[in-house]
Order: structure tokens, then sequence, then C-alpha cells
């Protein structure tokens, strides 16, 4: 049987390489428990998932994580057992952006409406993707089964999404795939301009 042996030098370099692995890892590991904790997210994508989950909703979470983003889609992000407003409440206040996919059945969902408000009193930018309705189209029927102040807090922020310029999308006439890509395009604008805000607001603080 044939015993290779090591100099000094190489157990030295090896000890050091193992010790570099081993702590690499315990960051890595508290960085993800504080990211968990946090649920921080560049990008939460707000939907109704009967219409858009399976279409625009994750085509838009897996091209922005190609795009090394952290995107948040209910399904994506959570697991069985997680508290549902918890998680979707710290990822929305911890957001950067929101993406609003306004859908044919998308005011019928307290939820999205929720998510909705959340955007508007968190004062964060929200591009909508109107997919399959016009802007008139949306509006929130009063059931009673929505306590008013919180319809209130839906009108105000339904009203104020369908003020901004957003995206249409016609699945019986475009490609999800362009669609997709425009989002894209502006959620990397909109990140890269709120950047160089913060840069200098740091700047004139100086």
């Amino acid at each position: 049987m044939h015993i290779q042996r090591y100099s000094s030098a190489i157990i030295m370099n090896l000890r050091r390489n193992f010790l570099a692995r081993q702590t690499a890892t315990k960051m890595s590991a508290k960085d993800g428990l504080a990211t968990k904790t946090k649920a921080l997210c560049d990008v939460f994508i707000n939907h109704r998932g009967i219409d858009t989950k399976r279409t625009i909703a994750t085509l838009l979470y897996d091209h922005l994580s190609r795009r090394n983003l952290q995107p948040f889609l209910d399904n994506k992000n959570m697991k069985p057992a997680d508290k549902l407003f918890d998680n979707i409440d710290n990822a929305i206040r911890n957001c950067k952006v929101g993406v609003a996919v306004f859908s044919p059945n998308y005011c019928e969902s307290y939820f999205c409406l929720h998510e909705l408000a959340l955007f508007s009193e968190s004062k964060k930018k929200v591009i909508p993707i109107f997919c399959d309705v016009k802007p008139s189209q949306l509006r929130i029927v009063d059931n009673g089964n929505v306590p008013a102040k919180d319809f209130r807090r839906f009108e105000s922020a339904l009203e104020e999404a369908k003020d901004t310029v957003g995206i249409t999308f016609d699945s019986s006439k475009g490609n999800l795939s362009d669609v997709v890509e425009n989002a894209s395009e502006i959620v990397m604008e909109s990140l890269v301009e709120m950047k160089k805000q913060r840069a200098r607001m740091i700047k004139n603080f100086k």
C-alpha cells in the first residue's frame, strides 16, 4: 500500500481552505436567515391566481429570477404552515417595487385588493399590467362581505392604479414573452432609478 505524504506547507494550506469554507458557509446561513426573517424582495408580484398564475405571473417571476433579482410570488416563496398575511405583508413592506397584474377576476379577490392597498399605503411604486381587462372595467362590487374600512382602502388604491400608465395585454392577440420582457425592462429601469435617487439623497445629506 502506498502512503502519500504531504509537506507541512500543503497541510497548512488545506487547513486554511477548510476553515475558509466553514466561515463562508456560516456567513451564508446567517445571511439566508436574515433575508428570510425580513422577507426582503426586489419585486412583489400581485396577481389573481385563477387568471394569471400559470401565465404572466409565473413567467415574470422566472424571468426576473434569471436576471438575478429577488421576486416574490406566493406559491414560489411560501411553504406550508407559513402565516399568509404576515409573510405577504412583510414582503410588500420590504419590497422595492410592485407589479400588479390586473385581470377579469382580480377585483373579486380580497387578497389581491389588500395587497394593492398595502402597496399604496407603503408608498411603493407599482407597475400595472392590464391583462384582458381595461382600467375602466376594474371596479369593486360592494356585496357586504368586505368591511367598510377595507372597502374604502381598496377603492382608493384601485383608483390610484387605474390612473397609472401601465402595460396592456390581450391574450387573444398578444405574445406573452413580449409582455414579460417589457415588464422586466420597466422593473429594471425602476430599480436603477431608485438606486440613483438614494445615492443623490445620501450625497445631499452629507
